[in-house]
């Protein structure tokens, strides 16, 4: 099935309202995790809006056989024509896997290590997928950059040590601008898992700031809690937010063995994702953040899982 086209690439600045920090190796180097400037731009379309979502009816089944003609986009109340339509369900996975490896998680770290391991081992296929692995405490830091290699990604999964405090947001923000920008959606599917308590207390981004990078970045985020207490704490609900915001799903599993149905879910939702591309009616290049909701027409039993908006740039980025 032949991709969306795309029609036009401007430059939009990315806010970096943090200096660049020195990060803290695993291994005790010293390393910068990324140089964000004020001036460095990423590309991005911004004349037409691609949406990645998934379509499944009220037991979770993915509904897979629907057309172009079963949707409807709405922008800020307003229905839009879709442009492309693409039911392709077997791109190329661009996973980032970030880990958590705050003090905070520490009674709980082996817990990660193993669901990290067991996600990379049931999800990533040679040669056709690629992930990187991210770790963060006080600073984020990039412990395996995108390879299919998944000997080097276990390795540096197991090769993490607890220790310091946790900059969750930084590390979102890192990982989707530096290393999932530049893969584009009408070739990959691009997604975060994240392993973490969802406390935050070490970041130079916001909670908002690192959820706007990732919906620049267009990617989906699916959030793990190490919380094991049964009820639902702060960072629990800040799992839940990167995940609703973006369209992806939250897990609260109790053991490590729990997570082989949601792994599961997760690669076969990556690998059964429509895809619509809409040019904006009006386009309003104001810089702010637009709603969208997809929708199936005539199927109310259906739930859409997508993205909420989008953020447009300014006139003046656009060259």
């Amino acid at each position: 099935m032949k991709a969306p086209a795309v029609a036009l690439l401007v430059f939009l600045p990315v806010m970096a309202q943090a200096p660049p920090k020195q990060n803290a190796s695993k291994s005790g180097k010293s390393e910068p995790v990324a140089q964000l400037d004020s001036d460095q731009t990423i590309r991005l379309d911004v004349t037409r809006v691609p949406v990645l979502f998934t379509v499944a009816d009220k037991k979770g089944h993915f509904v897979t056989d629907l057309a172009k003609d079963d949707f409807e986009v709405i922008e800020n109340k307003k229905p839009q024509t879709i442009l492309d339509f693409n039911g392709e369900s077997d791109l190329p996975l661009r996973l980032a896997v970030l880990i958590d490896t705050s003090n905070s998680i520490r009674e709980r770290f082996k817990f990660q290590q193993q669901a990290a391991t067991d996600f990379i081992l049931t999800v990533l296929r040679p040669l056709l997928d690629k992930a990187i692995i991210v770790s963060f405490d006080t600073s984020a830091e990039l412990v395996a950059d995108m390879t299919d290699n998944v000997s080097k990604l276990t390795n540096s999964i197991q090769a993490l040590r607890p220790g310091g405090g946790t900059a969750l947001y930084d590390a979102i923000f890192f990982a989707c601008k530096e290393k999932l920008t530049d893969q584009p959606p009408e070739k990959f599917r691009r997604a975060m898992v994240i392993l973490s308590d969802g406390e935050d207390n070490e970041s130079r981004y916001t909670r908002d700031q690192a959820l706007e990078m990732a919906q620049k970045a267009d990617v989906v985020i699916y959030t793990i809690s190490t919380n094991i207490s049964g009820l639902e704490g702060p960072g629990d609900k800040v799992l839940r937010y990167f995940a609703d915001q973006t369209g992806g799903q939250v897990f609260f599993p109790f053991k490590a063995s729990d997570l082989a149905q949601s792994f599961e879910n997760i690669a076969n939702e990556l690998r059964h994702q429509y895809i619509i591309v809409y040019r904006p009616e009006p386009f309003k290049a104001d810089g702010q953040y637009h709603n969208i909701d997809i929708r199936v027409k005539a199927r109310k039993d259906l739930t859409v899982r997508a993205r909420h908006g989008y953020y447009a740039p300014l006139a003046a980025d656009i060259k």
